[in-house]
């Protein structure tokens, strides 16, 4: 009787866990934590103090409108994510989650981080519901028809640091729209990478990613040529008085190395094509990140 009742009183608890973390895998923690460094960056730029208040409502809104589009993303390509290695054990296509779950989770989420945004002010509310729609209803379908996807992708993934900007100044300005070139052009070089090494990936789930549309040469080719202007624009907080000497520092040295490693892709000729993009790939995670920190160490 007492092992009956233990078992009654464990067995909820047991299926509560792993339920609850699924429900977090749904919205990326790792993806939603660059993009609230990348709002605290916005912030931490603008010209004005914020409110606590208005920090918080736009950082939890914020991570919570992320989580709306990842989890959304997810429900949408669960057919994809079926046939990909490393997606095959999310929730959805490892049978874990009913996808009516995981859509009524997202729409959850939408609808509580929206009128949190909004509370902030209008600006910060219309950014964040324009990543969400743009990202969940035109890049996640357009994925199956052109590898040009990307470029419209990278913009809701470029939103965060506006929305950082708008939540101190109601506006949008010139040094969170710097923050939104760095993260619109980190984008297509970081995930270019990535279509090279996974094309057999991406070919088999039908994405049409460069190197599936147009070949691993013009996948190595974009990596080259975008990560110019990335490590332009990452250099035009000095000039506009938005950073100093550190951050001009860092900004050289890791850029200098990005365009190093991004132009080997394309001027050597006995290259390991797969590890070089894994190299890139790397390299991208790290390389915004210490932009990112550098910026705010040298801006407090």
């Amino acid at each position: 009787m007492a092992n009956t009742e233990l078992f009654a009183l464990t067995r909820p608890r047991s299926r509560v866990v792993p339920l609850l973390r699924d429900l977090v895998a749904l919205t990326k923690p790792r993806i939603t934590a660059l993009v609230l460094l990348t709002e605290a960056a916005g912030t931490s730029l603008a010209p004005a103090r914020v409110p606590p208040r208005a920090l918080w409502l736009s950082l939890v809104g914020t991570a919570l409108i992320v989580g709306s589009a990842n989890a959304l993303n997810m429900w949408l390509e669960r057919d994809v994510d079926a046939l990909m290695s490393r997606t095959r054990n999310r929730p959805l296509p490892a049978g874990r989650m009913a996808p009516d779950a995981a859509l009524a989770f997202g729409i959850a989420l939408a609808a509580v981080s929206a009128p949190m945004l909004f509370m902030v002010n209008a600006a910060t509310g219309c950014l964040g519901v324009l990543a969400l729609v743009s990202y969940v209803a035109v890049y996640t379908p357009l994925k199956r028809h052109t590898h040009l996807a990307l470029l419209v992708g990278a913009v809701p993934g470029a939103i965060p640091p506006l929305l950082g900007w708008s939540t101190a100044t109601g506006t949008v300005g010139l040094g969170g729209l710097l923050l939104f070139g760095v993260l619109f052009f980190w984008q297509v070089p970081h995930f270019a990478a990535i279509s090279i090494f996974r094309a057999q990936e991406y070919a088999r789930a039908g994405l049409q990613v460069v190197s599936v549309q147009r070949g691993e040469r013009a996948a190595r080719r974009t990596v080259a040529r975008w990560s110019v202007p990335l490590v332009v624009t990452s250099l035009l907080f000095v000039p506009f008085g938005f950073a100093g000497r550190a951050y001009l520092a860092a900004a050289v040295l890791f850029g200098a190395a990005f365009i190093a490693l991004a132009f080997r892709g394309v001027m050597t000729d006995d290259l390991d094509v797969g590890r070089w993009a894994r190299r890139v790939f790397a390299f991208s995670i790290p390389y915004l990140a210490i932009l990112l920190v550098a910026l705010l160490v040298d801006r407090a």
